[in-house]
């Protein structure tokens, strides 16, 4: 991947990309939002840390579930009806989840959220795939990576503030007012896109769904990924409860302590994308996943500490989870054929939120809170997940190497057929 020609985006794969940013931005958002609010529902809806692991499961277990059913389908149907569909319902569920009287029933909100939303980002990651050339997908993806830094630059903050000035419905309001624009984007500006469509079907749903569940390839880039996004959910899912009543951040500083990460990551993903397209993916993972490293094991062992303080170890975590994200998504695709590139994101997503549900049970169940509102046990908590980025740096040098077997593979193949 690394010194190959970097074809210039065409217009509608600029106009292709925003959109697309866009909706992964309200979905960003969605999923943020409800670990940003641990330090608010926590005293709101009088719960323990062990149900609001619970609640912050909801939407990754259902998510995973839908994922998996969907996955034999998702290469048979136009990917444009087939995210229309699906966001459309993920809209219907952050709707319930405004209107959420209690504990019970926004845990009911969340589960309808998950099933519907949790197909739409590998949905757009299969779009990306299908249009952009392979040298193009790390710049394609670091303007995803956007999507994440526009929730937190205007979306998180905002929402953050809803929640501790009006009401924290109010913030799921935003998401929904957010979606509402999106999913007209998607209608009025996305063409149909249905070239998976000309390859001819060889097995049935079910049967096309066990052949990549059963693909030894597919499977390394699957447990890398989960891996990868359990270790985010795990240390995320009480980072603003533990900043609000370990580190001494004040409520009304949140907003400003996500704010300042995601103008920082709308700064870099793009250029960790051109890095990532220049230096070769393995490289500039492994640079993240030691930034990373280094960060959580200072942000896990914090005391009080000034505000500005805190607001650069966690803007430096953010960065490097970012890289680790653009960098495995950029070489992960490389990974799926053509025919199989919507399946695999289905069951790849599938199994991130699954596990990724289970990772934030975890994390309820490693950590609790003390009478005196303190979250106790963060640095075991960041002793897990440098584990597991440790895992993932293997991993992600296995597929390295996978994906470049199979490149000189097609290189030999090429050269035999032109003799």
């Amino acid at each position: 991947m690394k010194g190959e020609a970097k074809p210039q985006f065409t217009r509608y794969q600029f106009l292709l990309v925003a959109i697309i940013a866009v909706v992964l931005m309200t979905i960003v958002l969605d999923f943020m939002l409800m670990s940003a609010l641990s330090a608010i529902l926590l005293p709101k809806l009088e719960i323990t840390t062990k149900q609001f692991g619970l609640l912050a499961s909801a939407y990754p277990i259902s998510a995973g579930i839908s994922a998996i059913l969907i996955s034999g389908y998702a290469d048979k149907i136009d990917r444009k009806k087939l995210l229309l569909f699906f966001y459309s319902g993920f809209l219907l569920g952050v709707l319930f989840c405004t209107i959420a009287p209690s504990f019970q029933t926004l845990i009911v909100a969340r589960i309808i959220t998950g099933i519907f939303g949790g197909v739409v980002g590998p949905i757009c990651f299969a779009i990306v795939t299908d249009l952009f050339e392979t040298t193009q997908r790390g710049r394609a993806f670091g303007i995803l990576q956007m999507a994440s830094a526009g929730s937190q630059i205007l979306g998180l903050p905002l929402a953050l503030y809803l929640a501790s000035e009006v009401d924290w419905r109010v913030a799921f309001g935003l998401v929904l007012f957010l979606g509402i624009i999106a999913v007209f984007l998607v209608f009025w500006k996305i063409m149909s896109i249905d070239k998976h469509l000309q390859i001819p079907a060889k097995v049935n749903p079910l049967h096309h769904s066990l052949k990549i569940i059963s693909n030894k390839n597919y499977l390394v880039v699957f447990l890398n990924n989960t891996v990868l996004v359990s270790g985010d959910i795990i240390l995320m899912t009480f980072s603003s409860a533990f900043c609000t009543n370990n580190l001494g951040v004040a409520l009304d500083d949140l907003p400003l302590l996500y704010g300042i990460a995601g103008i920082a990551t709308f700064i870099f993903a793009p250029i960790i994308g051109r890095l990532t397209d220049k230096y070769g993916t393995l490289n500039i993972f492994l640079v993240g996943t030691i930034l990373t490293i280094t960060m959580v094991a200072v942000f896990t062992n914090l005391g009080i500490n000034p505000l500005w303080t805190v607001i650069i170890v966690h803007t430096l975590l953010f960065l490097g989870n970012n890289a680790r994200s653009i960098s495995s998504s950029a070489l992960g695709t490389v990974v799926p054929e053509i025919e199989d590139r919507g399946a695999f994101m289905a069951v790849d997503a599938a199994m991130q939120l699954a596990i990724g549900g289970m990772a934030a049970m975890i994390a309820g169940l490693i950590v609790f809170q003390s009478e005196d509102g303190m979250i106790n046990n963060f640095p075991t908590l960041g002793v897990v997940v440098i584990s597991l980025m440790i895992l993932t740096s293997g991993l992600m040098y296995v597929i390295n190497r996978m994906v470049k077997r199979r490149g000189d593979a097609e290189s030999l193949g090429e050269i035999e057929k032109t003799n």
